[in-house]
């Protein structure tokens, strides 16, 4: 069988839970924020110490190895358990932290369990073993809002969980570094550890970048002020419904809508009055329309709405709007909106065109008066100038 060199192995452990704990701070500093990062990264460096402090053991300092060498390494676990609650987005359980290296301090501190190295080991692995369940506790419970990357992760701390059961099991008496005859096992452990800390590294950072990019991108489709999909959202997610639709050859129709003398609001009232229509249109919008309904805001007070249906279900739905947008003004403030509405049957399954009927009949609207719902008219019928 491959005989490993022990003290190689430690030194080599140790670097490399430095090196990936450096790296963890360094992605840490650059932004300062998460939080993931910096309780990850603080982890695998004290683990480094943990590890520098069991290689003490039967030079005379055993005390320092099996006590304090412990106690840092019990510590980093229950770390790794607050960098994934941080991720998850709770706060630090302290109290619990700290618990796990108090109870070894208080069981060393008994002459029989510190003397007898199968108990030690029991009582290390189940203290380690409840920390990693914690840590993928919290994963699951977060799983629906999660990236992929959380699923490796999970499954990594539950092999890092099963080692250490197998190796209580199959190795109750492991030797320590500094004997004579190292268990293979405690081989294997060195090198566990060591892929268990490149492996969490990668996949904290892997879990923060996924996390990061899905912000960006929500920000890119979203609007912030009303919460609801921008241009381009609705131009993508439109243009997904319009393909679906022409298959299933059923009617589409959009409806644009323009906020009556939104600038006039503005000018009296103030920005912040302006910013609050939108919001109130948007919301009440949104309660009257289907899941599978695409809303957006395109333009500053224009807002696009596609839907499934025809254009009569469509004129129906966009005066309900109207009359529910109107109804809602504070008696001081009067406030209305026009819409205008084109249907498949007339541009086809083209947003484009859509959108240019659309545009079309809000014209007839706002110049018919305002405060009302047009339907494209058909060729050959004049425009108002």
């Amino acid at each position: 069988m491959l005989q490993l060199h022990i003290p190689t192995l430690l030194l080599a452990n140790a670097s490399v839970v430095i090196l990936c704990g450096l790296l963890m701070l360094f992605s840490w500093w650059r932004g300062r924020h998460e939080r993931t990062l910096l309780w990850g990264g603080g982890m695998l460096l004290l683990a480094a110490v943990g590890l520098v402090l069991n290689s003490l053991r039967g030079m005379g300092l055993d005390w320092l190895s099996i006590i304090l060498g412990n106690m840092v390494l019990q510590f980093c676990v229950a770390m790794n358990w607050a960098a994934v609650r941080a991720f998850c987005g709770r706060a630090t359980a302290w109290p619990w932290m700290f618990l796990g290296s108090l109870l070894w301090l208080l069981l060393c501190l008994w002459p029989a369990f510190y003397g007898e190295i199968r108990w030690r080991l029991l009582a290390y692995t189940l203290l380690m073993t409840l920390y990693m369940l914690a840590s993928m506790t919290e994963l699951w419970r977060s799983r629906h809002v999660l990236g992929v990357s959380s699923l490796p992760a999970l499954l990594l701390m539950g092999a890092h969980s099963l080692f250490y059961l197998i190796r209580m099991l199959v190795d109750p008496a492991p030797s320590s570094a500094a004997g004579a005859a190292p268990s293979p096992l405690f081989a294997m452990l060195l090198v566990e550890s060591m892929l268990y800390a490149v492996g969490i590294a990668f996949l904290l950072l892997s879990m923060v970048k996924e996390r990061a990019e899905q912000q960006y991108r929500a920000a890119a489709y979203s609007d912030p002020l009303t919460g609801i999909g921008n241009r381009r959202a609705f131009l993508s997610a439109g243009e997904r419904l319009l393909r679906l639709c022409a298959e299933q050859h059923q009617p589409v129709a959009l409806l644009l809508c323009d906020l009556d003398h939104f600038k006039a609001i503005n000018d009296r009232y103030g920005h912040s009055a302006g910013d609050l229509v939108l919001q109130q249109f948007s919301a009440g919008v949104a309660l009257q329309l289907r899941k599978s309904d695409v809303f957006g805001r395109i333009g500053g007070e224009e807002f696009a709405c596609l839907l499934v249906g025809t254009q009569a279900d469509a004129l129906a739905l966009a005066e309900r709007i109207r009359l529910a947008f109107a109804a809602a003004a504070p008696a001081q403030r009067p406030q209305s909106v026009s819409i205008g509405v084109a249907s498949s049957l007339q541009a086809g399954y083209d947003l484009t065109r859509l959108l240019s009927l659309a545009d079309q009949a809000l014209y007839q609207a706002k110049g018919g008066g305002r405060n009302r719902v047009q339907a494209y008219a058909e060729a050959g019928q004049a425009l108002p100038s």
